[in-house]
């Protein structure tokens, strides 16, 4: 398959994906815009509008004020509406599309992979474990999430698929002592790359916080930059949620980076741009899907595009 159709393949599955999102705004967008000059209450339904799909209040009324500028009292269709948003989304987004990096300096780079329970977590490791395998690197995987049984038998799930060694212990384990293995394992074999997957219970926040920081620790005794990498997994079924999430583990774990999951699952896509906007953080990939390969690359314009509704070229 030459790249140009995979990418086409890609932009129809991320727009088929992004459909409940990106059709209460396009749709949205025809009801305000049907042979009406763009003025004051114009700006005011579309900056609402925005609201709803989660794009959230201040990132809204700025992509509203910047849309109506230099088209104030005029007439414009959907169609122009909906390209300019894309064009505002893509502003926002562009700086933080950003691929995971592999740091080859380090012996092992040690990944931790955070986010609450249900978000995807697993599917993501499996996904960088596949992609790095692919490129002959070797990988390692921690099954942290030591509370959930299927949590660890999916982590072995991959380990077999990819061919990774997968580090794990009894059931209620303590998870500081397996990340702990895990590294030892990882650098007396040579890893490249050492993914340790967490537990997500953030209903009892404290507690959970309490492991993550003890994991930080116990790590940093073998090496004191680790983790090098801590990337955070959300939901977007979540909505305006996602945002306090990107709160409560960046305090605790100085996130480096992030992925989306589940776009296809809801109407609040526009979430993912009020997180760039706010917090400024990579986003590494996102999913429209629950298998490994609905989990891609992000690439800001064909986001913006598809959540704004245009079509491909």
């Amino acid at each position: 398959m030459s790249e140009t159709k995979e990418k086409k393949g890609w932009f129809r599955r991320l727009s088929d994906g992004l459909k409940r999102s990106s059709g209460a705004i396009s749709s949205g967008i025809s009801d305000i815009f049907t042979k009406r000059k763009l003025d004051d209450d114009v700006v005011e339904e579309l900056e609402e509008l925005l609201i709803s799909a989660d794009l959230g209040v201040s990132t809204a009324a700025r992509i509203s004020a910047t849309i109506a500028k230099s088209r104030y009292e005029k007439e414009i269709s959907p169609d122009e509406i909906r390209s300019a948003l894309a064009d505002e989304v893509a502003l926002i987004l562009d700086p933080v599309a950003k691929d995971f990096e592999l740091q080859e300096d380090r012996k092992p780079h040690v990944v931790l992979i955070v986010g609450v329970n249900g978000s995807g977590k697993t599917t993501t490791i499996g996904k960088f474990a596949k992609q790095y395998r692919a490129m002959g690197k070797k990988v390692v995987l921690a099954a942290g999430d030591t509370f959930r049984a299927a949590a660890v038998e999916q982590l072995q799930i991959w380990g077999q698929r990819t061919g990774c060694d997968v580090v794990t212990t009894k059931v209620g384990g303590d998870a500081a002592g397996l990340a702990y293995s895990a590294m030892e394992k990882a650098k007396n074999n040579g890893a490249d790359l050492l993914l340790i997957d967490t537990a997500g219970r953030l209903q009892n926040k404290s507690d959970l916080m309490a492991e993550l920081e003890k994991i930080l620790r116990v790590i940093k005794k073998l090496d004191p930059d680790a983790p090098h990498s801590c990337i955070l997994v959300l939901d977007a079924t979540t909505g305006q949620n996602a945002l306090n999430q990107v709160e409560i583990f960046g305090k605790t774990c100085d996130v480096t980076g992030l992925v989306m999951t589940k776009l296809d699952g809801t109407a609040r896509g526009g979430v993912l741009v009020a997180i760039s906007d706010r917090f400024g953080l990579p986003v590494h990939a996102i999913g429209v899907g629950e298998g490994e390969d609905d989990l891609q690359a992000f690439a800001a314009k064909d986001f913006a595009r598809a959540l704004s509704g245009v079509a491909d070229n």
